[in-house]
């Protein structure tokens, strides 16, 4: 089993090097990762630069891996279609420094990872941890959490166009409550914008983290079951249109005047 580890938190991140220990017990590893933190950079790639892959030799073990001056969408794409000589089994993104919940579908470099790979038809997973901090992780209790999820997910097979998004407990496997499938709380809006005045009297605004002030949310989502003590799994589609609204849209244009070509 071949399988392409990426992340956004930067090649020499914690969670990779945790994420590529566990993922070697099950196959061949091959790392492809941005070569500093590009956190909360969605799923753009770089257009107007050339993209360079330098070989890197922190991952013992691995079959490759690489440093990628650009996004982690760049690093999957440049992977999948140049570094790599064979298509991965699966791509794994992660494992990312906080939790990924609710809206950060639409932010987050590491959910961006996964849906890249889908777009390749290759089953892909997205793993955070509930931390915010590399001292408050203790890397044996992560790896013994997610080499349970791993076994259990490799044995089975994720639907075509769909791939799983997981947020992990930083907690010890013993005290977890068990794996919920839930969906996206997408209101959940965890960033907002706070005004600062600086010495000369300017106002900037910075994005703020109020996820450890948002009240207590419902147990039926992904933030509720994470504070339970649960590993979240949700899988997310990469279907970008409906059909039926397809045809409602196209009701709205029935009366539309257009040229007649001859």
């Amino acid at each position: 089993m071949k399988i392409l580890v990426t992340n956004d938190d930067g090649v020499f991140a914690p969670g990779v090097e945790i994420m590529v220990e566990v993922l070697q017990h099950f196959g061949d590893v091959y790392v492809v990762c941005p070569d500093q933190e590009r956190s909360a950079i969605s799923h753009s790639i770089t257009l107007r630069q050339p993209l360079k892959a330098k070989k890197v030799g922190n991952f013992p073990g691995t079959k490759g891996s690489w440093a990628v001056n650009g996004t982690t969408a760049d690093c999957v794409k440049l992977a999948l279609e140049v570094l790599l000589k064979d298509t991965p089994d699966f791509v794994f993104s992660g494992i990312n420094m906080g939790p990924n919940l609710g809206r950060d579908l639409y932010y987050s470099g590491t959910i961006a990872g996964a849906a890249e790979s889908s777009l390749y038809q290759v089953p892909s997973i997205a793993v955070s941890l509930d931390a915010f901090h590399d001292t408050t992780i203790k890397a044996g209790q992560v790896k013994s959490l997610f080499y349970e999820v791993v076994e259990v997910i490799l044995q089975n097979k994720i639907p075509k166009g769909v791939f799983l998004n997981i947020n992990l407990p930083n907690i010890p496997k013993e005290l977890c409550e068990g794996v919920s499938i839930v969906p996206l709380d997408m209101e959940l809006s965890r960033y907002r914008y706070v005004g600062l005045n600086d010495p000369h009297g300017q106002v900037y605004y910075w994005l703020k983290d109020e996820l450890v002030s948002i009240p207590y949310p419902p147990e039926t989502n992904d933030y509720g079951k994470l504070k339970q003590g649960f590993v979240t799994i949700s899988p997310i589609t990469i279907k970008t249109y409906e059909k039926r609204k397809i045809e409602q849209i196209e009701r709205w244009f029935k009366s539309f005047k257009y040229k007649q070509h001859s």
